[in-house]
């Protein structure tokens, strides 16, 4: 078995709870008193081209929400989108941090999300100072599980498929990397993540940065 060398992590499911997925919408529509159907028909018509940063999320908001006048303010409404990231209950930010202490172990980003909410989320979570690279749908055009995106990841960081792991919280995510040679690896909690990480070869510090 190849020497692992890198290590793309996804974010929604692994580290943080999810940016914008249908869970953290239902909990608005109530806050807000949104229309659930209307905003779920809009919100399919224009996702894709949000999450590759093909629209900010202005236009995405004109589009699904702030189409007819509302009792509360944009600013209002983004706020509370931000809010709903938190850290997983079970994620693996232990692990990642475990890993960054090998200066031969390259940790890179890989994640579907729009531009302004992964911003918000790398900054507020110190995710800045876990990652070597940020391969986030919104800065590259691509969206997973498409193949020319793991592609990228490859590139951008010089490595085989062979000698790079790639952990998501979606088994067709973890799949279509494995179809590249990729050791695609479906998250289920730290614990079995370790396990699969030290089966793979890798060794697990102690210690934390």
């Amino acid at each position: 078995m190849a020497k692992i060398r890198t290590i793309l992590w996804d974010v929604g499911g692994v580290l943080l709870t999810n940016g914008w997925d249908h869970c953290e919408r239902a909990d608005l529509f109530r806050e807000f008193q949104i229309d659930r159907d209307d905003f779920e028909s809009r919100h399919e018509e224009v996702n894709d081209a949000w999450e590759k940063g093909e629209i900010t999320v202005d236009e995405y908001l004109d589009q699904t929400l702030f189409y007819e006048p509302r009792s509360f303010t944009r600013e209002e409404f983004i706020a509370r989108m931000q809010d709903m990231s938190q850290w997983l209950p079970h994620t693996a930010i232990g692990l990642v941090r475990r890993l960054a202490v090998d200066d031969d172990l390259k940790l890179a980003m890989l994640s579907n999300e729009s531009r302004e909410l992964m911003e918000y989320r790398i900054h507020k979570f110190g995710l800045d100072q876990d990652f070597s690279a940020y391969l986030v749908s919104a800065y590259v055009g691509l969206r997973k599980p498409d193949p020319r995106i793991f592609q990228l990841a490859l590139d951008v960081t010089q490595s085989t498929p062979e000698e790079t792991i790639f952990v998501d919280d979606r088994r067709e995510n973890a799949a279509a990397a494995s179809a590249l040679g990729i050791h695609g690896v479906h998250y289920e909690g730290p614990q079995r993540l370790e396990e699969e990480l030290k089966r793979l070869g890798l060794k697990l510090s102690d210690r934390q940065l």
